[in-house]
């Protein structure tokens, strides 16, 4: 079954809006706008506030996803991983998909988790700058490692330790999220492309080049080029990576920024070339044999897509074994097999083979130790870099 690129998670208009919309929040207001809303601003707090944990006696999971992000059957209505950890553990997990933007979503709970209650939740997945967010404001709880074997030893090397939440103490990966270089090999013609360099100075490419919206992939692809970490760069190399693309846009190498809709423009051919995300590059690819994709020597973004346990949550136990089951081989497997995001669990290859042998052999689904070491992951921003580099950013695209 093939998820929806027109509707929920996979619907990367979603994705284009969930760091654009925080940025543009902090470029307005900065701090003072989280301060203005009764929330204190983000610092060092230890730990989240845990809450009497009824697990023994109440046998359920309140769990908030995304739309179309969980494996569902053939009648649309059940979901069968979640079903099968309902039989055997007895926990009865009631399933919600109120997310549609981090910053939407925030909105929703930041009223209760700022006055130290329940949100009603035990389970959240949230993008890693929001989950870097709640946990410097000390509003997710650590987690018990000793209910978490399975995610501890399964747990990819790509994503074992971001710099917002180091050994995974308070978050382990839903899902990974690759921006890679996408192609269409007819709209190419023969014309060979291997870096982003390619893409922005090539003029036979002129005017048929995307980049993304999303301003933490499309700068992290462009100071790989230019031989920068993403993951400990300094303002001034943002400021080169600013010019670098500025100039690209200038000489009208650059088509549009755009968010989902390059799904579109690459499968037409309007898109010579262009950054995308994995999850799509998969299902286009299925459906249009000139579609595309590489890794740059220079390496590719990855970010995640965090489970999480609020402040409060009234079944932390539940939870924790409920995050567990997802890094065994087999719930993982079907989950990848379903939603073709990268999957964060090692050893799952033969049990997604049984399911879909194309997919077990799709680096974009399970990245190979070679393209596991191409990955980076931009770094945490503090508040006023934030608020900067994504102004600088929106100037960039026209925002």
């Amino acid at each position: 079954m093939r998820r929806s690129l027109g509707n929920g998670r996979a619907a990367l208009s979603r994705r284009s809006l969930l760091r654009a919309s925080a940025g543009s929040a902090l470029a307005f207001g900065g701090i003072g706008a989280l301060s203005a809303c009764g929330i204190p601003p983000a610092g060092n707090t230890e730990g989240g506030v845990p809450a009497e944990d009824h697990s023994e006696n109440e046998k359920s999971i309140a769990f908030s996803n995304w739309t179309e992000y969980m494996d569902v059957d053939d009648s649309g209505r059940e979901h069968p991983t979640l079903d099968a950890f309902t039989g055997r553990t007895g926990i009865k997990v009631t399933y919600t998909e109120d997310i549609n933007d981090n910053t939407e979503f925030f909105g929703k709970i930041k009223p209760q988790l700022a006055a130290g209650q329940d949100t009603g939740r035990d389970i959240v997945v949230l993008t890693d700058w929001l989950a870097a967010r709640l946990i410097r404001l000390g509003w997710v709880q650590k987690l018990d490692p000793s209910h978490l074997p399975h995610a501890y030893a399964n747990l990819s090397p790509q994503f074992r330790s971001p710099d917002w939440d180091p050994g995974r103490a308070y978050s382990y990966p839903w899902q990974g999220i690759a921006a890679v270089i996408a192609y269409n090999k007819k709209a190419l013609d023969g014309v060979e492309v291997k870096t982003l360099s390619d893409l922005l100075d090539n003029p036979k490419l002129k005017g048929r080049v995307g980049l993304l919206t999303e301003m933490r992939d499309t700068m992290g692809l462009t100071l790989l080029d230019m031989d920068k970490d993403p993951e400990k760069f300094t303002a001034d190399d943002y400021d080169a990576g600013i010019a670098r693309l500025q100039k690209a846009v200038d000489k009208g190498q650059v088509r549009r920024f755009t968010g989902n809709d390059y799904t579109s423009d690459l499968s037409k051919g309007d898109f010579a070339a262009c950054v995308a995300w994995a999850g799509d590059i998969v299902q286009l690819k299925a459906d249009n044999p000139d579609i595309g994709f590489l890794i740059p020597d220079s390496g590719y973004m990855t970010s995640s897509d965090n489970l999480m346990i609020p402040n409060r949550a009234r079944h932390k136990t539940n939870a924790e074994r409920l995050i567990d089951y997802y890094f065994e081989p087999r719930p993982a497997a079907e989950l990848a097999a379903y939603i073709n995001f990268v999957c964060p669990v090692d050893g799952v290859k033969d049990e997604l083979a049984k399911i879909d042998e194309d997919a077990a052999n799709n680096p974009l689904i399970l990245p190979d130790q070679a393209m596991q070491a191409k990955s980076r992951a931009f770094r945490s921003l503090s508040s006023e870099e934030e608020t900067a580099f994504e102004a600088k950013f929106a100037k960039l695209t026209g925002a």
